[in-house]
């Protein structure tokens, strides 16, 4: 087993087994020197050419320490690596050939020296990657502009520069049998609830793979509702929102070679709230979220709630307008479900080409196709124009939910509502409706319910969670998810007489609840 295989003193058995695990591996270099000044001594270096192409740059530390040795003896630079080589740059020693490979495939420079059996693992600028760059999927008119990226280490340095507090804690683990992919969870030590880090902790640990690619593979094997189409998991590309969730007490979990931090746990509620609602004021933020509510059921229920409305329950409508929906109806040979679902699937097509087709053709043919197949549909009697009216609306209404994944959950429950409520009428979309609820009502994120905070364990009514947004002064109460002990996150250094009054009176309800 490469765990048990110690590192040798002769260094010619180290090369050995080096070369023997890295055959045929053209892009892994095994470059063998001798150094001193009068006594040579042998060393070896191995790393991969393009994560460590700079090595030997007079501006890089490994370089600089190798420079050093050419003019130095053999015992000299022996002592120098035993004794003070974890002072000259990132540097690590290893003691198994298993932390060699390991280290050498994370992007490193391992170094070894005859009579010495430890390797020196020294860090360096890693693997190519995109580098910092703005967002492109959480557009925001307010806040940073930054972005994730495919290097995890970067990512929690963003999140670092964003919360410069030792309170806030960093963990590595790997996973992937074959890709060892490194993942980092981040957490405030004094908000997070320990039940919940254990909880997430065990859960990546209870599967073995081969690789994990993006974080959305890691978030598919750890859903415990597997079979459910709304996310238990909450995505973000940008810094600033991972460091909001951190302060709330939430934990956030970062995968190398993806742009996405998973937050968890997570809520309903916090699905539909944008980076930017606590950098607005509080009216324009509370009319947005209603609108977004809104949104939400016009995308859900309006292809429904038409099909029962003009084949079940007609009554309900002025003669004026229904004669209008039925003129309009005319000369058009499909029943009235058959109508809008064909409109449906080909908006659904028109989304799908726009995001796969690339830059600024991809906007073009979502616009143009829309209008031209829609219009050309009409023109041919194959659908009414109100449908063409509601497949739009319900489009835009899925469009203004902020997160894309929870987004795509309700376009495929808009298909059922759109069958229940052909077929049943009203009586179908209520029952839609209450299976949907109770579903919702019954999903557990990591042990948290994920109607918070609609469904609260403790009633609290100031933490500024839920439809209507609360001034930012008033906000002084942190969410559920954080510990009790520390709930209040927002205090006055000066109070005057009517500040002071609100805060006692919030100290009164937090006296009431404990």
């Amino acid at each position: 087993m490469e765990q048990k295989i110690k590192i040798y003193s002769e260094l010619r058995k180290n090369e050995s087994y080096i070369r023997d695990k890295f055959k045929n591996c053209a892009d892994i270099l095994i470059r063998p020197m001798r150094l001193g000044n009068e006594s040579k001594v042998d060393c070896l270096i191995v790393y991969i050419e393009v994560a460590v192409s700079n090595m030997m740059l007079d501006d890089s530390a490994l370089g600089k320490m190798i420079n050093h040795f050419w003019e130095s003896s053999s015992y000299q630079i022996q002592e120098f690596v035993q004794n003070n080589s974890l002072g000259i740059a990132d540097v690590r020693k290893l003691e198994s050939m298993k932390d060699v490979l390991s280290a050498v495939l994370a992007g490193n420079a391992v170094f070894f020296i005859d009579g010495y059996d430890k390797a020196m693992k020294i860090s360096s600028k890693g693997y190519p990657n995109l580098g910092v760059s703005e967002v492109e999927s959480e557009k925001v008119l307010r806040g940073s502009k930054e972005g994730f990226s495919d290097s995890v280490k970067t990512n929690s340095a963003l999140v670092r520069k964003r919360i410069r507090d030792s309170r806030m804690k960093v963990e590595e683990k790997t996973t992937g049998v074959r890709s060892k992919t490194m993942l980092q969870i981040l957490y405030m030590e004094d908000l997070v609830q320990e039940e919940l880090l254990e909880n997430i902790k065990n859960s990546l640990d209870e599967y073995r793979i081969d690789g994990i690619f993006d974080s959305g593979m890691l978030e598919q094997l750890t859903d415990k509702t597997w079979y459910s189409p709304f996310p238990q998991y909450q995505t973000t590309e940008r810094p600033d929102r991972a460091a909001m969730e951190i302060l709330n007490g939430k934990i956030v979990l970062l995968c190398d070679n993806s742009p996405t931090a998973l937050i968890l746990p997570s809520s309903f509620n916090g699905f539909m709230e944008s980076s930017e609602d606590w950098f607005h004021h509080f009216e324009m933020t509370s009319f947005l979220r209603i609108l977004r509510y809104l949104a939400l059921l016009v995308a859900t229920l309006l292809p429904g709630l038409y099909l029962a409305v003009i084949r079940f329950h007609t009554q309900i409508l002025p003669a004026n307008l229904i004669l209008s929906f039925a003129k309009a109806r005319e000369g058009v040979p499909f029943s009235s479900v058959t109508e809008l679902i064909f409109l449906e699937l080909s908006f659904e097509l028109i989304r799908e080409a726009g995001v796969r087709v690339p830059g600024a053709l991809g906007n073009a043919i979502g616009i143009v196709g829309g209008l031209i197949i829609g219009q050309a549909a009409v023109s041919a009697n194959l659908v009414s124009p109100i449908v063409v009216m509601i497949v739009a609306l319900t489009a835009l209404g899925s469009m203004v939910i902020p997160e894309e994944e929870f987004a795509s959950a309700f376009r495929l429950l808009k298909y059922i509502f759109l069958f229940l409520g052909g077929y049943l009428g009203i009586f179908g979309i209520v029952l839609g409706i209450y299976l949907t609820i109770s579903h919702l009502c019954g999903l557990l994120s990591f042990g948290m319910p994920y109607m918070l905070p609609f469904i609260k364990k403790v009633p609290r009514c100031d933490t500024g969670e839920g439809i209507l947004r609360i001034p930012f002064q008033k906000r002084w109460q942190r969410p559920l998810y954080a510990r009790w002990e520390q709930k209040i996150r927002l205090r006055k250094t000066s109070v005057g007489e009517d500040e002071g009054r609100d805060l006692k009176e919030g100290q009164k309800q937090e006296e009431k609840n404990s």
